[in-house]
């Protein structure tokens, strides 16, 4: 190889050695810019509702006996204005299904005396198992499971709480407890808090994942709640029944 060939394609490598030191300049100031001009990527996560963390306890009756550890402790309403409670004779130890007594109230709390069995109105071979506490010395029961051929099953953990709620959600602020115990809605309230103040509630149907309007009966005072993002933020008298 003479020396001009050899001089020719050294000037052929450092042309292509300064054009791939440029191009890679020019690479690490475009991913320099970009890095600038893009928002941070490690944002906190939003902080879960601690209300997901509640697990209330439940009873878990199979049978009479069981089920009469609703004795031991007081119990609180879980969704007022729901169920009905009948006047109970303690002597015949039956309950006037004819006659409706009322609807447990919001988060009201009973003192369960007793957990007896009754006759089903209408419905032979199966017997109602009633729950029986006092009010204003009288004697009332309603209904928390049925018995039919020796069976039992008791839905006393859908009806009732058997601890306190308000130590259950001891992180809700004091305003919305004392909204809750003057049965009202404020703004900002959630729905299980809703429900904790007036009672079940009727949901209407939405297109709209991120808006829901509810109606509550109330007890005879009618309420629609609007909620977005899961806070009521319009609350109005509902229409009536």
């Amino acid at each position: 190889m003479t020396a001009d060939s050899k001089q020719k394609i050294q000037l052929v490598l450092a042309v292509a050695i300064a054009a791939a030191a440029l191009r890679t300049g020019w690479i690490l100031y475009n991913r320099h810019a970009v890095t600038k001009t893009q928002p941070p990527q490690t944002q906190a996560a939003p902080a879960l509702n601690p209300d997901y963390y509640v697990v209330p306890k439940k009873l878990y009756a199979y049978d009479l006996k069981s089920a009469r550890q609703l004795t031991k402790q007081p119990v609180w309403v879980k969704e007022g204005y729901r169920y009905t409670y009948y006047p109970y004779n303690r002597a015949r130890r039956r309950s006037d299904f004819t006659h409706q007594a009322g609807l447990l109230l919001p988060l009201e709390k009973i003192e369960v005396a007793d957990v007896v069995l009754d006759a089903s109105p209408g419905m032979k071979g199966q017997r109602q198992v009633m729950a029986v506490f006092s009010q204003d010395e009288k004697t009332y029961a309603f209904p928390i499971g049925v018995q039919s051929g020796g069976d039992y099953r008791i839905y006393a953990d859908e009806i009732l709480y058997i601890q306190d709620p308000k130590e259950l959600y001891k992180h809700w602020p004091p305003d919305v407890w004392g909204a809750i115990e003057k049965h009202e809605v404020k703004p900002g309230m959630d729905e299980l808090q809703a429900d904790f103040a007036v009672g079940m509630g009727v949901p209407e149907r939405s297109a709209d994942p991120s808006m829901k309007t509810v109606n509550y009966p109330n007890g005879g005072k009618p309420l629609t709640i609007t909620y977005r993002d899961g806070r009521a933020v319009n609350i109005k008298p509902g229409p009536s029944a």
